[in-house]
């Protein structure tokens, strides 16, 4: 039997450990935390993650803890439509997005591996090209690395060497919460050098995030946070004020330059590991699933490795060139230029868009 260690117990880590598990692998998962989990944030999930799900056996699962039937498009910050999804033609073109709290996912795939696959607590300083990892636990060797431990990977280094990540000048504050009102809306609020977004969860909930211009590691307080967007339109103060603060996750945003390779040796490299972008797109996560599915199923070939880069960077740095050009627009804030931006979303037809979606949602296992 073919051994994996797969470095990371996220998304992308527990994605391709069962992908490789379905496929008669033998994997272990190193994951540093205590436990596997994520808390405090929702995950929108493309129709092409949904294929990804499908094939890793989870599909149905992920859909029962979702809803589907919602409105969505653009806002500006008086509640004014700039842009509106036609969602009966997305539903007939590529289907619905989901999405579903980060926990859950995380729950279902790790709920359909094996037993003992998972060790939390284990961290890992150094993984080599021949297949061995070093770890807190000592020394392991596997025909197949997976690196799928985050934008700051350890496992990366010895694909590329020291890869910095690079800030996009903007910062995110993410929150589910419970108000009052049934929600069915899934959108965002363009404002100028600053944006929000909802989305209903399946439990009445409601996953909420901020995003604002400002410079690196200087966001201020959440109490700044729910002042900034006071006046915007109905309901974003009262989910702001609804929000937690000891449980509300804030992070600046960072990418990854475009990686020479994913793969050396016995290494592969998946999820933010290889392609960290910006959360304009809703991609991250899906992108992720998109390589648990494929590395699996080109892993232990003569040329799997290979291929592997060849299929998965091309897509996933065109889709990461995309999110970020999407940023730029989204957090402009002089006043000519956000005037311009929304006048061009206004008369701009939902076909487009659509047209614009396919290549991205279109992928198949």
């Amino acid at each position: 039997m073919s051994m994996a260690i797969v470095v990371g117990g996220g998304i992308g880590g527990l994605a391709t450990a069962l992908a490789l598990t379905r496929r008669g692998w033998g994997v272990e998962v190193l994951e540093r935390a205590p436990e596997v989990a994520e808390v405090g944030s929702g995950i929108s999930l493309w129709a092409n993650a949904l294929r990804a799900l499908d094939a890793l056996g989870v599909g149905s699962a992920v859909r029962g803890q979702a809803i589907e039937d919602v409105s969505a498009g653009i806002r500006n910050a008086r509640g004014g439509w700039l842009s509106h999804t036609d969602v009966a033609t997305m539903r007939a073109r590529f289907g619905v997005p989901v999405v579903v709290h980060r926990a859950a996912l995380l729950d279902i795939l790790h709920a359909a591996l094996p037993d003992g696959v998972v060790r939390t607590g284990m961290s890992v300083s150094e993984a080599g090209t021949d297949g061995s990892v070093v770890h807190s636990g000592g020394v392991a060797t596997a025909d197949l690395v997976v690196g799928a431990d985050g934008i700051r990977s350890v496992v990366r280094r010895a694909v590329c060497g020291d890869v910095p990540a690079r800030y996009a000048g903007y910062t995110a504050w993410r929150a589910v919460v419970d108000i009052d009102e049934a929600l069915t809306e899934f959108g965002e609020t363009w404002g100028r050098g600053a944006r929000f977004g909802m989305a209903p969860l399946a439990d009445g909930r409601t996953y909420c995030f901020a995003v604002y211009n400002a410079p690196e590691n200087a966001a201020g307080t959440f109490a700044e946070v729910r002042s900034r967007y006071a006046g915007w339109h109905h309901p974003i103060p009262a989910l702001l004020a609804a929000a937690d603060e000891n449980t509300v996750l804030h992070n600046d945003i960072y990418e990854l330059p475009a990686l020479p390779t994913f793969t050396a040796g016995r290494i592969a490299l998946v999820g933010d590991a290889a392609h960290a972008m910006t959360p304009n797109l809703g991609q991250g996560g899906c992108q992720a699933l998109e390589d648990a599915v494929v590395l699996a199923r080109l892993a232990g070939r003569p040329d799997g490795m290979a291929r592997y880069d060849r299929e998965r960077r091309p897509r996933t740095q065109m889709i990461a060139a995309r999110s970020a050009r999407i940023g730029m627009i989204g957090q402009l804030s002089a006043a000519p230029l956000v005037a311009l931006r929304d006048t061009a979303l206004r008369v701009t037809p939902p076909s487009v868009s659509l047209r614009a979606m396919g290549e991205i949602l279109d992928w198949t296992c």
